[in-house]
């Protein structure tokens, strides 16, 4: 009779630790250690993805997609095809095809941040993601706002689509990021950067304060949707803009 006590008091104990173990996931959040914190790997695998160039990413798992957690540093479509680069402010404005650049021409820059690729690249059927993955439309972008903030308004344009999912999105501290870079978290894993952006009249801004992502849903005939985080603020917000401009890309799997 004691022993099938033990044995119950100690079923009883380990439900709870378990059920405590669940407690910090954020809402709709999709971890794989129930940290929180992912653990570098898309449900299923893979754990990595390799472009056409050899450059590796880690991915991770939020809710229930699988997204890059690095800014694309590709030179190549997917076929082969060399992505155009090197354009002067005024070629660059005047540019109607796809085309990237490295913020203000530092390798330090593309190491860390990525490339900047106007909207023509995302949109090319070369195909700027590795075999298996895609260029993210405007809905999953959606999806991924909505998988960390439940309350996210995904029907609005030019506006906070939530306020403390960009928090979430963040990679935290100051390494990158310039002060205060508030609510930064990095609860869902997605590890924004402030890679800053190229204007459409060629000039360059906002790296440490700024990250700009490219959707491949157009809004009209010269502009494209986009997502913003800020160092000065923990919202995520949804814009449109030229599409000339530069932006950072990110890969969501097939």
């Amino acid at each position: 009779m004691k022993s099938t006590r033990l044995v119950i008091l100690l079923l009883l104990i380990l439900t709870v630790a378990i059920s405590s173990c669940s407690d910090d996931n954020a809402p709709g959040v999709t971890n794989n250690n129930g940290s929180g914190i992912d653990t570098g790997a898309c449900a299923g695998g893979p754990t990595t993805v390799s472009d056409i160039d050899g450059n590796v990413y880690n991915v991770v798992s939020i809710g229930n997609q699988c997204w890059m957690k690095e800014n694309l540093k590709t030179t190549r479509y997917k076929n082969g095809t060399t992505i155009p680069t090197g354009l002067s402010d005024a070629e660059w404005q005047a540019n109607t095809s796809g085309a990237y650049s490295v913020y203000k021409d530092s390798a330090q820059n593309d190491s860390v941040y990525g490339k900047l690729y106007n909207w023509y690249a995302v949109a090319d059927t070369n195909g700027l993601c590795p075999t298996g993955w895609h260029e993210p439309e405007d809905w999953e972008w959606n999806l991924l706002v909505k998988s960390i903030d439940p309350n996210a308004d995904t029907n609005c344009l030019n506006c906070n689509q939530s306020p403390t999912a960009g928090g979430a999105m963040k990679e935290k501290g100051l390494t990158h990021w310039a002060s205060p870079n508030i609510g930064a978290t990095n609860k869902s894993g997605f590890t924004g950067l402030p890679g800053g952006y190229r204007l459409d009249n060629g000039t360059y801004s906002g790296i440490g304060a700024n990250g700009f992502w490219w959707a491949a849903t157009e809004n009209s005939s010269s502009s494209a949707f986009n997502r913003d985080l800020n160092n000065s603020l923990k919202v995520v917000s949804k814009y449109s803009n030229a599409k000339p401009c530069g932006f950072s890309v990110r890969c969501v799997r097939d």
